[in-house]
């Protein structure tokens, strides 16, 4: 069943016309990868098995969207990259050494903004790099640097509770940059967002990874905003998560998520997700509707570690 699955998504560049050649499977890279996910499975303690058997490599300056229905262990799998979650079984290393916790090279973006509401934007942004150890005229001064960089000029002494709900997101993003973290890993961090302002923040981080090249694993179940975003897509199974299709997106930058070729790509890759999901058995511990659909507005929580670490 799976292998007709996987031959359904290799023929998406044939079937697609005016799509030719824009989603392709991943070829090897030579070199050892940034992050490296090794045979990595993961059972609950409520016997529910979130992952089984996964294997993905990520290099340097890569922006890869981990993309699949709520439930398939996406964030799970995210959160075991922060450090914040050890897997059941196998190994996941960065730069060729294992994760055992969390680490200044990673920093995890919420779906919510985690600010300090009695701080300022500024003072959020230099409290955050102060507890990485920058001197308070250096913190101070990157935050000059990333507040622009993220249209918030005129707000730097506002406190959260002033802000819009994009403009607290792009504090929390501006906040990730400035702390500069090898590995940026987002869950879902526009999901609450209208999707006006969502398209806003994607046109946005679409500009800085291009201006910075910086190595990000962003969770996502929305087709639409993977193929925006990613230059990678790493479809993943409804549960046990299993990686089902590792595709290259060769979409050219800025993309417009109205554009014919994605969403054409993005219906695709949609109607496969849909197919697995309804020819997939039920999962252990999981009844027959465990997974909610794919267009469906956030993750149900089951099977999902609870949020841990700093708010950074």
């Amino acid at each position: 069943m799976w292998r007709q699955v996987v031959a359904r998504l290799a023929g998406l560049r044939r079937r697609a016309p005016g799509a030719r050649g824009l989603l392709v499977p991943r070829r090897a890279r030579a070199g050892r990868p940034k992050i490296a996910v090794t045979d990595v499975g993961h059972r609950f303690r409520n016997a529910v098995v979130a992952l089984h058997d996964v294997n993905i490599e990520v290099h340097a300056g890569e922006f890869v969207c981990l993309l699949g229905p709520s439930g398939c262990g996406k964030t799970t799998l995210l959160y075991a990259l922060a450090g914040h979650l050890e897997p059941s079984g196998g190994r996941i290393s960065i730069d060729g050494v294992r994760v055992k916790g969390p680490g200044p090279d990673r920093l995890l973006v919420f779906q919510e903004p985690a600010l300090f509401p009695w701080m300022t934007v500024r003072q959020n942004l230099v409290f955050a790099l102060r507890a990485r150890g920058r001197s308070r005229a250096d913190a101070e001064a990157r935050a000059r640097t990333f507040v622009p960089l993220v249209h918030l000029d005129g707000f730097e002494d506002a406190l959260p509770h002033q802000l819009s709900g994009g403009m607290r997101m792009r504090v929390q993003l501006a906040r990730a940059l400035a702390v500069d973290p090898a590995v940026l890993l987002m869950d879902e961090p526009f999901a609450s967002l209208d999707a006006q302002t969502r398209g806003q923040m994607h046109q946005l981080l679409q500009r800085i990874w291009l201006r910075d090249r910086k190595t990000v694993v962003f969770v996502t179940h929305d087709v639409r905003e993977a193929l925006v975003l990613g230059d990678r897509v790493v479809v993943m199974a409804a549960r046990p998560g299993r990686v089902l299709r590792d595709l290259d997106v060769r979409l050219p930058r800025p993309r417009d998520p109205d554009d014919e070729a994605l969403v054409e790509l993005s219906r695709r890759i949609r109607d496969e997700l849909r197919r697995a999901r309804g020819a997939a058995p039920a999962a252990e511990g999981e009844g027959e509707d465990g997974d909610a659909d794919l267009a469906a507005g956030g993750d149900p929580g089951r099977g999902r570690p609870p949020r841990m670490g700093a708010p950074l």
